[in-house]
């Protein structure tokens, strides 16, 4: 069997397995899972897990081991051997996770914990068993790390509500910590209502107490799921579907729950319902042990224009808009957050700005550059065009701006001829922002192959 053969079979076992998982799960919503540790070393699964791993990249845990050391010099097979014989004789021992801060937008720091590249194999491997029974209890208003779910489904579940429905008031909801203060015990309570395996659950007690270090001091951990570790996305969803589930079945008439890992809105017709909603968060946090921020967390009219709220890096006003027979209408628009255009702008800077790179070549910085720009494009131009590319043109004109700069400090000049310039930048495949110049651009080219076609047949 050759190695694609190998790669297809493995893939279609692994699936298999979570297939069966599934449909166990979801026949029987009370049903406990028992025999699933040994399911953790097969082979397939272990090969599958290592394939993710490798895919995510990331840096290395306490031990420095990077991914590109274990592939030219430590060897792939001989990290999965080792790792599937220390889970059969039962000596895999997780390691305490690399504390790391990444400032945030509004000047603070968020906790990354980075386990080693071999803790990230037994979490993926346990991920890929766990999760399918886990995914089985989920509700339908989770998007956030899951299968098939993204930031846009989640973002399209709020403007379909909105402009089908008479939403008029959203409680937009920001828990204070989430990741940092999720309570061990209950956690561990949700998990067992699905899993009795008991060396599972010591599995996930050990990840969850392995602790932190941080310039070389050990810190216990006794709370939280640090953010960065394989497992810890789908514990946080576990944890949080316990309010998903309490919404759905008794509070489902006050609003609209649309919820991507811990941040969080609800959609109501009116401002009593709003309130209730407040209120309902309030008595769910408390027996969850979880606070909301009440800085970031608010209450927001949406009936005109004159008020809006930010959504996973977009922001959702109702607008004016012009419909036959002259009829003004207000629709939900969705168009990049003024903190994600900062953060753009920041990033361009980042990037064109080191003067060490001014002894490379335009072609570098560009080439540089276009992924980001690509990844912008698909994220923010992807749900309302229309609203989104009147801003980000703004993106594209700092880009082009940013490398003026930096051509004219390369080349020592004050000025450059702008339509030059950008006829250049143009030739060397710059990308935009906006998706209409994409459009515009395969349009003209279309028309001058069809005037060509024209010229020659004339």
């Amino acid at each position: 069997m050759n190695a694609r053969k190998m790669a297809n079979y493995t893939k279609v076992k692994v699936q298999e397995l979570q297939r069966t998982l599934y449909l166990a799960a979801k026949e029987n919503p009370k049903r406990r899972f028992h025999a699933l540790f040994d399911k953790l070393y097969r082979k397939d699964i272990m090969q599958t897990a290592w394939k993710q791993v490798k895919a995510n990249g990331g840096s290395a845990g306490i031990d420095r081991m990077t991914i590109n050391y274990i592939i030219e010099e430590y060897g792939e097979r001989r990290l999965l051997d080792e790792t599937i014989e220390m889970l059969k004789e039962g000596t895999y021992r997780p390691q305490p996770v690399r504390r790391q801060d990444i400032p945030k937008g509004d000047g603070k720091m968020r906790p990354l914990g980075i386990p080693t590249v071999r803790d990230r194999l037994v979490q993926m491997a346990a991920k890929i068993v766990l999760e399918p029974i886990f995914e089985a209890d989920f509700k339908d208003c989770s998007f956030g790390f899951r299968p098939k779910r993204s930031a846009h489904d989640a973002t399209r579940r709020i403007r379909k509500t909105v402009n089908n429905g008479q939403v008029y008031w959203v409680v937009d909801v920001d828990i204070t910590g989430y990741f940092d203060n999720i309570p061990h015990d209950k956690l561990m309570i949700l998990v067992e209502q699905r899993i009795s395996d008991r060396r599972i659950l010591k599995l996930i007690r050990k990840w969850l107490k392995a602790g932190s270090m941080k310039d070389d001091q050990f810190h216990e951990t006794e709370i939280g799921s640090p953010q960065g570790g394989v497992i810890s996305p789908l514990l946080a969803n576990l944890y949080l579907n316990y309010l998903d589930t309490v919404w759905e079945k008794q509070f489902a008439q006050i609003g609209t729950l649309v919820r991507y890992a811990d941040d969080l809105v609800i959609l109501c017709h009116r401002k009593e319902q709003a309130l209730k909603a407040i209120r309902v968060l309030k008595a769910v946090f408390a027996k969850l042990e979880l606070t909301i921020n009440a800085k970031k967390s608010k209450l927001v009219k949406i009936w005109d224009d004159t008020q809006g709220f930010d959504f996973l890096g977009h922001h959702h006003r109702r607008l004016p808009v012009m419909r036959k027979g002259g009829i003004t209408a207000r629709v939900l628009r969705t168009f990049p957050s003024k903190k994600a255009m900062k953060k753009m702008r920041t990033k361009v800077k980042e990037v064109t700005s080191p003067r060490s790179l001014l002894k490379r070549p335009m072609n570098d910085i560009v080439g540089m550059l276009n992924p980001i720009i690509q990844g912008w494009r698909n994220y923010y131009a992807g749900i309302d065009p229309g609203a989104a590319n009147r801003f980000l043109s703004k993106i594209d004109w700092y880009v082009r701006r940013r490398l003026e700069i930096f051509w004219n400090k390369k080349h020592k000049r004050r000025k450059t001829r702008h339509v030059d310039f950008h006829h250049m930048l143009t030739q060397m495949g710059l990308k935009t922002v906006t998706s209409w110049k994409v459009r515009t651009a395969q349009g003209e080219e279309r028309r001058k192959a069809v005037c060509g076609k024209t010229a020659r047949t004339v």
